[in-house]
């Protein structure tokens, strides 16, 4: 069975990314990873990245672009996670962390000193060697045209 999952890495103007750490009663307990979750039946990707942001850190998605997409493998070969991590902006300054044990704003070069789920790893080295930067490449994505255009100008 395939399970999709959007994922959203949060750059702050110092270029920190957000991250936080699964509790301790959470598969994978006390694993670092980067706030998202499962696409419910009948959502797009945007849709659920939205959702999910609303729910684990109580913001509103401003801007998203895809940066990194991995299928993962677990529970035996059973089930494939299809992972599609997004490069960000919220509205707001200041998260409310829910569903975490605990948080923390690290540089790129840092992401390494954290033991991340084992699906992170290609993206954590793309980003701590800078070979992927989500503020750059969200800055220079088209605008959601969902959001910001008006119908028939493309």
């Amino acid at each position: 069975m395939s399970i999709q999952v959007v994922t959203a890495v949060i750059e702050r103007d110092d270029r920190r990314l957000f991250i936080g750490q699964r509790r301790r009663s959470d598969s994978s307990p006390l694993k670092w990873e980067f706030p998202g979750g499962k696409v419910k039946s009948g959502e797009s990707l945007e849709q659920a990245l939205a959702r999910e942001l609303r729910e684990e850190l109580q913001v509103t998605l401003n801007r998203s672009a895809p940066i990194s997409y991995v299928e993962h493998e677990y529970g035996g070969g059973q089930d494939t996670l299809s992972i599609t991590f997004f490069a960000v902006s919220i509205l707001e300054s200041e998260l409310v962390p829910g569903p975490f044990e605990k948080v923390a704003w690290v540089l790129p070069r840092e992401l390494g000193n954290y033991d991340f789920l084992t699906a992170n790893r290609r993206l954590i080295a793309e980003l701590a060697t800078g070979r992927i930067k989500p503020a750059e490449i969200l800055a220079s994505a088209p605008s959601d045209p969902l959001r910001n255009s008006a119908p028939g100008s493309h």
